[in-house]
């Protein structure tokens, strides 16, 4: 009996690969969330990393595999934040306030905003381009729905009698506040005739955030 061949190994990627491909993806993050999937090609992707166009296809497949991978690659380290932060909370308490679980919700980004560099700036006009658009719903189901239906969840718990709809109505809107508040600082700049970057930081503005979440969502919830 003749032993059979085992299948070659895989060589892993090197140093220098991967690095070609975090900069690939960094590139494709900032275009896209520049000018939404159809304001970026792959020339202008490759372009700005400073690499041929054939090696952006070969680290990122197609332009609409591209973009899902650049949506996928940060939504698992954000829910991560997020779920932790929500069983720290329930160690605490074993039924967590309504400014616990949003805080639990926003807070993980504001610090990841704050700490991440740019890119995660970045990543919030992206998000906010895949909410806008019906077309990336399996994309927002795949990366973001699981996530949000735990908070959602927690958010039902302490309204037993609010329809589901409503809910999740006011936690999309304390969703599209946070991605405002990440990424439209300046207007707020803007309107209250302040010099650039005379109104702090974004983890300056976080209370505030939570603050007008849970305002909004308990008037809201009043009216349901």
């Amino acid at each position: 009996m003749t032993d059979a061949k085992a299948p070659p190994r895989k060589r892993a990627p090197s140093k220098r690969s991967l690095e070609t491909r975090a900069r690939i993806l960094d590139a494709a993050e900032v275009l896209f969330a520049r000018g939404g999937f159809d304001g970026a090609s792959m020339r202008d992707i490759a372009t700005a990393a400073d690499v041929p166009v054939a090696l952006v296809n070969f680290h990122g497949g197609a332009k609409e595999d591209l973009f899902a991978t650049i949506v996928a690659r940060r939504a698992d380290a954000l829910s991560q934040r997020r779920l932790a932060a929500l069983a720290t909370a329930k160690e605490k308490q074993s039924a967590p306030d309504l400014r616990d679980v949003l805080d639990c919700f926003i807070r993980p980004y504001i610090d990841l905003a704050r700490t991440g560099g740019p890119q995660w700036t970045a990543y919030a006009r992206l998000i906010a381009h895949v909410s806008a658009d019906e077309r990336w719903r399996p994309i927002s189901e795949r990366c973001f729905d699981p996530t949000a239906a735990l908070f959602t969840a927690e958010l039902a718990r302490l309204f037993p009698a609010t329809p589901p709809c409503r809910i999740a109505g006011a936690f999309v809107f304390s969703i599209s506040a946070m991605l405002s508040l990440a990424t439209s600082r300046w207007r707020i700049e803007a309107m209250a005739g302040v010099p650039q970057g005379g109104n702090g930081g974004i983890d300056d503005w976080a209370d505030v955030l939570i603050d007008f979440s849970e305002g909004g969502f308990r008037s809201v919830m009043a009216g349901a």
